[in-house]
């Protein structure tokens, strides 16, 4: 019995996923959880592995094209079996036909529908002609899809391994699968032992040997060369495609202000300094400048709901979240990702040091999962590990605002009718003016100055 390879729903916001290159090629032989293809989705680059093993029969879905989430992107199976040849959606699956055995044609697998559950088509139609209630079936596919494997193995209680396929053939034939000695992994029984019971002969099974087929290069950057110079022209990689998309649409959606403020960082660096030590003893992570901002800037959004919003795409309504969820922006050399740091609200230093530290390492790694980026409420953007004086960041949408944090640096201010040399750090808050005005956005810049420049408050 084929399976479907489905485009996977990685997380609660995900719709679509662009596929950045197939692992395998059609005729290939593909083993159960061996990575099939490498996928993109909101800046995440995930690995798909095979739900079964057998043949790569057909690739429904190339390279660069975008597919909505669970519809069949290929098919797994034995050599030969027909399948769809067309993309199948979840709502209309394509109907799956058995390969033919001879004298006795199998039935098509017909469509049925289990309204809340992820089932494959053969599992629907086995689960009705059975009489067996889907919901008590536990399935070993990706999210719980629920495959006909599942459904057979449900019916017989576990006591029995057996491939959908040589199931099917053994009770058309009227064979008893107690008296079939299976070959597959763990005893399985195949559709080569069913058969070999059916000649009176017991066959070893042998694995089609095919030439290797030559796998796809990838796209390289291609330079020529005009009267100026040499021009390189290189592919926009998915992840800078999603980065373009969402920016642009942030941009051009949003009518934005911009406040600055210049922050003395004297009182917040010697606090840093007082509880490095202890703060590394007790959780292992380094609590670094861009933590202690964060939770002033935590602190500073719960008095301030309207900075830590978002609106509704219809622009009806506004969301003020009475929680944080933060995010903060990772560049890396392939694009910029957001984690989010989930109830950042609830956390004290201590935890958002660990939380800060794990959600990053996992950016810089590529291990992000889509529900890891989604749910953000404030956006934190720090250049000022480059020196960068000040900067406009671009809202991260949904959110309300976002916060540009820039370089520490020594300057003269005057303190009490004197210059004195003071380590100050400029603060750039970018808003949407649809649902923050100046007065808000200045209030909030006053409010986080003050937190950052007695520390001490953030730790009462």
């Amino acid at each position: 019995m084929a399976v479907e390879v489905i485009m996977p729903k990685a997380g609660s916001e995900m719709e679509e996923g662009e596929i950045v290159q197939w692992f395998k090629q059609e005729g290939d032989e593909v083993k159960e959880g061996e990575v099939l293809l490498e996928i993109v989705t909101d800046k995440v680059n995930m690995e798909v592995e095979a739900e079964a093993s057998g043949t790569l029969l057909k690739i429904l879905a190339q390279a660069g094209e975008v597919v909505p989430v669970v519809q069949t992107i290929a098919w797994i199976g034995e050599p030969g079996e027909e399948v769809s040849g067309t993309v199948a959606t979840s709502k209309t699956p394509e109907t799956i036909v058995e390969k033919k055995v001879d004298r006795t044609p199998l039935k098509e697998i017909e469509k049925i529908d289990y309204s809340g559950l992820r089932a494959t088509p053969a599992a629907r139609f086995y689960a009705r002609e059975k009489g067996i209630d889907l919901s008590k079936v536990v399935g070993s596919g990706a999210k719980g899809r629920i495959h006909k494997e599942d459904v057979v193995n449900y019916k017989i209680n576990d006591k029995v391994k057996i491939s959908p396929l040589a199931e099917r053939i053994s009770e058309l034939e009227g064979i008893s699968i107690k008296s079939i000695v299976g070959t597959g992994p763990n005893g399985k029984i195949m559709k080569e032992d069913v058969l070999a019971v059916i000649s009176g002969v017991k066959k070893e099974v042998k694995k089609k040997q095919e030439d290797p087929k030559p796998v796809a290069k990838k796209e390289e950057k291609k330079p020529n060369e005009n009267q100026w110079g040499v021009v390189e022209t290189v592919p926009m990689s998915p992840m800078r495609k999603v980065i373009s998309k969402r920016m642009s649409e942030s941009y051009f959606s949003a009518p934005t202000f911009v406040v600055n403020v210049e922050v003395d960082m004297t009182e917040l660096l010697a606090l840093r300094k007082k509880v490095l030590d202890t703060i590394l003893a007790e959780t292992g992570k380094k609590a670094t400048v861009t933590d202690f901002v964060s939770l002033a800037v935590i602190k500073s959004l719960m008095k301030h709901p309207y900075v830590n919003a978002s609106l509704s795409k219809d622009e009806k309504e506004m969301y003020l979240h009475h929680y944080v969820n933060l995010s903060i922006a990772v560049g890396m050399d392939s694009g910029l990702v957001v984690p989010v740091i989930k109830g950042a609200d609830k956390m004290s230093l201590k935890e958002l040091v660990v939380a800060s530290k794990e959600i990053t390492t996992k950016a810089l790694e590529g291990k992000l999962k889509p529900d890891e980026m989604a749910d953000s409420t404030f956006t934190i953007s720090n250049l000022g590990m480059y020196g960068v004086h000040s900067f406009v960041p671009i809202i991260n949408q949904p959110n309300t605002a976002i916060l540009g944090v820039s370089a520490t640096q020594e300057k003269p201010v005057v303190r009490n009718g004197e210059i004195v040399i003071r380590p100050i750090m400029m603060l750039t808050l970018t808003a949407d003016h649809r649902v923050v005005d100046g007065l808000e956005g200045a209030k909030f810049m006053k409010t986080l100055k003050e937190a950052i420049e007695n520390p001490i408050s953030l730790l009462v």
